[in-house]
Order: C-alpha cells, then structure tokens, then sequence
C-alpha cells in the first residue's frame, strides 16, 4: 500500500515475485531490527531461529493467501437498462434510410393519394445498404416501411397501398423482404420504422384503424425476423376523411413487446428509448436516462423538447436519448441536396454519442434503390476520422494509475497464488487495469458512502490530448451528475481544464489541447457509490476547434 496525495489514495504495488510488499516486508523488518539490536548471547540461537521462522511464514503467507470473503458489488441506483437496452446502447452508431413514394416525389409528407407506380426503383440493392451501413461503423439499420403517405414497402395484406399494387418488379417486390435478408447475411441489425400516421387508410380517424394497425404491426413482426429496435413516430395528423386518430399505445406497445421480445421500442416517451427533442444531432450537455412518463404519450402529449434533451434527474423509467439527424438536409433524398462535411458529422457524434445517447444518421436511397455515391464516401471520411482519432488511447495499458478510493474485492485463483479485483479499479498486473481494458464488465468502483473520488493517470512522458472519455457502467444505473478534469502543469500545479455533468453510457470531453504528464479525473458528486468502467484520451487533430458546449 503507497500513500499518495492524501491518506485516503490508495495504490498497490508488487515486486517481481508477484509478492505483495505491504505485507511480506514484516517478516523482513522484524529480522534486521533482530540482527542490528544487542542482544544476550543465551537468547541469539533461539531468538534468531525464531526470526526466521516468523520470514517463512510470512513469505508462505503471500503465496497460499486465505481465501477472504469477497466484498459484495455495488447496488444497482435508480432505475435500470434491460439486457436489451444495454445492447442497443452499445450499438452507438445506427443508420436510418428514409426510404418510399417520397423518394421520387421530393416531398418529406407524402399526400397518400400518389399513385403506387410511382414507387420505382431500378437498381435496388439492399446488399450495398448493408456494406455501406458495416463499413462506416454503424451496427444496425432501421427502414421506414410506412411512412406518414400510408404507402408499405412490404406486401401488407391489410393495405391496399403498397408494393403489390406497383409496378415494381411486378407487384411481387418486398424491400422489407430483402433489407432483412441481407441484414442477417452481412451481420447489421434490422430494424423498422412504421408510423401510426396514415394519409391513404380509409378507417383513419375510426376506432377500426387501431385494429388494422395492430393486424399491420403483427404482420411485419411476425414475416421478417428478429429486429432491434421498432421506430414508431408520434406525428398525428388528419386522414383522408379529415379526421385524426386516437392512437391505441398501450396495445401497440404491448403487442410489440410480445413478438419481438428484445425490440427497444422508440417513441417521445419509449418505454424503450426516447426521442432527443430536436432534428440538429444534439444531445443535451447533461443527459440522464431516466424520463418520467406519467400520464404522457407520443405527441402532443410528450414530455416538453428540453425534458427530452436533457431526460429528468429523477425519472422513474430507464428511457435513453436516441439522435436521429439527416446527413441531407431534407429526410428523403433529393438530387439537389448534399451530405454534410466530415468536421459537420464528427460534432453530431460528439454532440450525441459522447453525450449518453445512440446516433441514428439518415442516409436516404436514391430512386435507383441505391446509397448515392457522395454519401456512401462521406461516410467512410467519418469511418476514417473516428479511427484516426479514436484509435490511439492514451492511457492504454498505463501501469501508474491512483485512485482515492476503491471497493476492495479478493478473489484468489485456482492455484491460490494470483489475486484479482473483479468489477474495481485494480486488476492484477496479467489482466490490466479495469478502467483502461476492454472488457466491458469490469469497473472501478467505490465503497458505498463514496461519492466523491478522483482517479489519476500518470505518464512516463508528456502526453498531447484534447479530448476526454469517460463511462459509466449503466448496468448498475446512471450516478454521477458532476465532474471535472485537471492537469498537472510544468510547475506541478494543478488546473482544470473542463468541467461537465452527468456522464452514463459514454461522454467525451472536448478539451483544449494540453500536454501534461498527469491527468486527473474528479467525480465532485454522484448520487451512489462511483462505478466508472472505462477511461480514454485521445488527440483530434481533425476537429481541434472546441465545439459549441451549450
């Protein structure tokens, strides 16, 4: 045990035996205090034989340590994820493709009344999606199958608005059919957005589309596998009678949850993830997981747009931010418009990824059925920006890492000799240190009436960094609501250089570039014992400016 900056930081060091010095140096004090005393000639042989007695012992001891009863781990705080919602979480990067009548009308609302055969892609290749998708990054991809025009891009047999009624490939196409396929074939998830919203059904606005609603939904999740994630939109306008729907959420939530089990369910207040309050690609500088959703439903009735930016402090449900922005300015492709630029797409991820919420990027087909060349390349610009700059961790594999506090947790291996501290900040040296491995569920955490702590980052040599990443092990819920970052400067002082909010999934922290060979991470309050399980830094030199933070 070292003492270091204060007497509560607490450190562990071993020799190259892989002998604990704390405790083996007693036997070892105790027999050059012996050897440089007076001592009694009658007394030398048996005090003597006695000493070194006591150095075997206490050198055995290290080796065959008694096996301690194991700390119990941290409580779960608050609300917390589903597996479901841990994994989807996990995906970070999604690709949304608007997709429909739209596509070749230009317009982002279709009317309902377009005609099918206007749907009529000529090269459609669900395949390229899927490479597109795998290539830059992105783990899954959600289609609109009914948009607000009504018009399914699936054979749905309780519409008269679809596929089957085009010319496309004969009334026999099915692009749900074959973004599925080509989804499970290329390892992307599948996912499908649907909106209750229909400008072509005749029953709209009737306690009857409900049904058919409920009969178009089980149709679509009982005909094209396991999907992800099920997108449903809370735009609610009039149909072609004029008149609007009173939305049945409770059945289509739970019928959603019956067929697709490990769905997350998407709307303005879930129950599986929640709209951000906005189309920019911005996340709220502080971003809980948590909503409360009492009482409201999609719509009109959501939760205000800056509740749903920054979630509630003390919500009762695990409902995460999701980010949907379009590459293009407009959601359906449009020949006219362009992607944004690599600096544009780096602070959307900063902005929702290194905020606590998952990024769904737009990037519309064409009306060949294709992802338009300029996107497809823009796309690998950002796949290549996020691994130039992400890449290189910093605090990779660092070996001098302090921490003020630790949850202690023995767990002596098969042979009795190695110690490890599952799920804390301390792993022995043959496994790496919990906060900078890759193993997701291993963690630094705290004794319980901790809440506040810092963990320290020293380095051999000066490091160039600019920004900073921190995560939270949401699995045991989200805790902490401040913190601060601060360097050591070339006087040995110490000056912060960021101070944020609340961290959960994942937050990155856009600094200004600094050279240092110590950092500092201080938690300055979390609602429960800290559980940090992963810490990073990292140089952009590709968007060195530092980004708006509000």
């Amino acid at each position: 045990m070292v003492k270091r900056g204060g007497k509560n930081t607490q450190n562990l060091i071993k020799n190259d035996s892989g002998i604990s010095t704390e405790n083996s140096s007693v036997g070892v004090s105790l027999f050059f205090i012996y050897i440089c005393r007076p001592k009694p000639p009658v007394m030398k042989k048996t005090a003597l034989l006695l000493i070194l007695c006591l150095l075997v012992l206490s050198l055995q001891s290290q080796k065959h340590p008694p096996k301690e009863k194991l700390a119990e781990p941290p409580a779960p705080y608050g609300p917390v994820p589903t597996p479901s919602q841990v994994a989807w979480q996990r995906m970070e990067m999604n690709l949304f493709c608007h997709f429909g009548p739209n596509t070749f009308t230009g317009l982002e609302w279709g009317e309902g009344t377009e005609a099918e055969d206007i749907f009529n892609p000529t090269a459609l290749d669900c395949d390229q999606w899927v490479s597109v998708a795998k290539n830059a990054g992105f783990q899954g991809i959600i289609l609109t199958a009914k948009h607000h025009d009504g018009f399914c891009l699936w054979p749905n047999p309780h519409s008269k608005h679809t596929v089957r009624q085009s010319v496309w490939r004969k009334g026999k196409g099915d692009v749900l059919r074959e973004l599925s396929e080509a989804c499970s074939r290329g390892g992307v998830k599948f996912g499908i957005y649907i909106s209750p919203w229909d400008r072509n059904a005749p029953t709209y606005g009737t306690n009857a589309y409900n049904k058919v609603f409920l009969k178009t939904l089980r149709h679509a999740h009982t005909h094209y596998g396991p999907i992800f994630e099920q997108w449903f939109d809370g735009a609610n306008g009039e149909g072609p009678n004029g008149k609007k729907q009173v939305y049945d959420w409770k059945k289509f939530n739970g019928q959603t949850k019956k067929l697709q089990p490990n769905a997350v369910i998407f709307s303005d207040v879930g129950p599986g993830c929640r709209w951000v309050g906005n189309e920019e690609g911005k996340c709220g500088r502080t971003c809980w997981s948590r909503l409360d959703v009492e009482g409201r439903e999609p719509g009109k009735n959501a939760p205000s747009q800056d509740t749903l930016n920054a979630g509630n402090y003390n919500g009762a449900c695990w409902i995460p931010a999701e980010t949907d922005v379009s590459i293009r300015p407009g959601w359906f492709w449009r020949d006219s418009e362009h992607p944004k630029s690599v600096q544009e797409l780096l602070k959307i991820y900063y902005n929702s990824v290194g905020r606590n919420s998952l990024l769904l990027l737009n990037v519309p087909p064409d009306s060949r059925g294709l992802i338009p060349a300029e996107d497809s390349l823009r796309l690998m610009e950002f796949r290549a920006a996020l691994d130039t700059i992400f890449a290189h961790d910093l605090a990779k594999n660092i070996r001098n890492i302090c921490v003020s506090n630790f949850r202690r947790v023995y767990e002596p291996d098969h042979t009795g000799n190695c110690y490890s501290w599952r799920n804390t900040v301390f792993i022995e040296p043959c496994c790496g240190f919990s906060v900078i491995d890759d193993d997701y569920d291993t963690y630094w955490a705290t004794d319980d009436s901790v809440t506040t702590a810092w963990l320290e980052i020293q380095f051999s040599q000066p490091k160039t960094f600019n920004r900073v990443m921190l995560q939270e092990y949401i699995p045991l819920g989200q805790r902490v609501e401040k913190f601060h970052v601060e360097v050591e400067d070339e006087n040995g002082q110490w000056r912060t250089i960021a101070e944020e909010t609340t961290i959960g999934y994942k937050r990155i922290v856009l600094t200004e570039t600094v050279t240092t060979k110590k950092v500092r991470i201080v938690i300055d309050k979390s609602r429960a014992c800290i559980v940090l399980n992963r810490v990073g830094l990292f140089m952009d030199n590709i968007l060195e400016e530092v980004p708006d933070q509000h």
